[in-house]
């Protein structure tokens, strides 16, 4: 089974679209569609990359980024939204983020930025003792 991505946006049809191309990629990815829900998938099933849109009802793509790494560090985050400022891009990426996408993004490149996350996880000494990493268990099972 491919890298396991949870995506993470309001907009249902974008983001269930997405998850099809991705999954056509070989990857197993899985759609939620606000802030709370995601953080609940971290917990649960941790992903090897989250993307996430900014603007969403409740809690925002940026409260979510600080709370995934806070608590899993090792979690690639991939900012994907249709509204964000330059200044949003700076507040995402010094929290953490690998990479910050404007819509529409080339599939392409996306994909790209996704398997590049990955392997800078895999390459990262601080994580010799696998944390941060995901558990196989629930959704991502085939």
């Amino acid at each position: 089974m491919g890298l396991k991505i949870l995506l993470v946006d309001d907009e249902q049809e974008f983001v269930e679209t997405l998850s099809e191309r991705l999954q056509m990629r070989d990857m197993d990815s899985h759609a939620v569609f606000d802030g709370k829900t995601a953080l609940a998938q971290v917990q649960s099933h941790p992903p090897q990359v989250l993307i996430i849109d900014l603007k969403m009802p409740g809690m925002d793509g940026i409260q979510v980024l600080q709370q995934v790494k806070q608590t899993h560090p090792f979690i690639q985050v991939i900012v994907l939204t249709g509204h964000g400022s330059e200044k949003d891009r700076k507040t995402c990426m010094d929290l953490g983020a690998y990479a910050y996408f404007q819509k529409p993004v080339d599939i392409d490149q996306l994909n790209t930025a996704i398997r590049q996350s990955h392997e800078k996880t895999l390459t990262d000494p601080r994580d010799s003792m696998g944390f941060g990493r995901p558990v196989d268990k629930g959704f991502y099972q085939p």
